[in-house]
């Protein structure tokens, strides 16, 4: 029996899907495994980050051997198969009640501020059934970068809607491959809220926003879009798509690129639009003083 360390490099905002894997496949060969703490002796530690500005554990870590993953370290590291198709051992985060997992892989759209086309191919493909990582809970997390770009994507819809599991499809929705049969299989999906992304300011999708308006027939508090500012985009540019989606019924949620790096107002329309309650109270940026909120 081997004594096995898993370390979550990131933090625990966030359930790491791979040291769950990791944790329920180590304790089927019958080896001791606990979270990695910062003391004691191991055979084996698993480090695991996403984000690769995420700072390396500072500590000397007593092990045999010291394995790293996850695309914090290096894009292309990946699970084995016999461990990668293993259910996750959730009490690994004290998780009861919510699935987290991928149904499908890569992405076509390759954009250059996304490393997924680069880390898992763009050709979107299925790579699990749902039942290899949900059994019965109440909320399912999706992790799948574009689900609709999968061949299979409307039978993984069918799977969704049959759960009767709350889904969050985590990473948005491809608006550009919803067509009328998808946006009837999504409404059967008990759904709090879906995202989609308008990350391109050069690509006017309004009018793909208004008729996928129509089809889906939700109100503003289910519609969320991420817009991507600080990229490639002018301030201008980053009202239009804010504006834009306000007045065809979406809420839009701002997303910074680079925030270290972002001018002054950018900032401060991140503020402005998502702050719920100020967006809704002051129509227009121009009008918003951040000293009063």
């Amino acid at each position: 029996m081997a004594k096995i360390g898993l370390a979550d490099v990131d933090g625990h905002n966030f359930p790491n899907i791979p040291l769950m894997k990791l944790s329920a496949w180590h304790k089927k060969q019958g080896d001791d495994v606990e979270t990695w703490w910062g003391f004691g002796q191991y055979d084996r530690v698993y480090k695991s980050k996403v984000f690769d500005n995420t700072p390396d554990i500072p500590w000397t870590i007593m092990a045999d051997e010291i394995v790293e993953g996850g695309t914090g370290y290096a894009v292309e590291t990946k699970l084995p198969d016999e461990i990668e198709h293993t259910y996750p051992d959730y009490k690994l985060y004290g998780i009861n009640d919510t699935a987290y997992g991928f149904l499908t892989r890569g992405c076509p759209r390759k954009c250059p501020f996304c490393i997924v086309s680069d880390k898992e191919g763009a050709d979107t493909r299925k790579t699990a059934e749902l039942s290899e990582f949900w059994r019965g809970q109440r909320e399912i997390k999706l992790l799948d970068p574009n689900l609709l770009a999968a061949p299979e994507a409307e039978d993984l819809l069918k799977q969704l809607a049959d759960s009767k599991a709350y889904v969050d499809f985590t990473q948005g929705i491809d608006i550009r491959l919803l067509d009328e049969t998808r946006a009837a299989l999504i409404r059967r999906i008990k759904i709090k809220i879906i995202h989609f992304a308008w990350d391109n300011p050069k690509l006017d999708l309004s009018m793909r926003f208004k008729q996928v308006k129509k089809w889906l027939k939700y109100d503003s508090r289910k519609l969320s879009v991420y817009v991507l500012t600080g990229y490639n985009s002018t301030h201008e540019e980053d009202l239009y798509r804010v504006y834009t989606l306000r007045e065809l019924g979406f809420d839009p949620y701002i997303m910074i690129y680079d925030k270290e790096k972002a001018p002054h107002k950018t900032r401060l329309l991140q503020r402005y639009v998502n702050n719920r309650i100020i967006f809704k109270s002051c129509k227009r940026f121009e009008d918003y003083d951040p000293k009063l909120g």
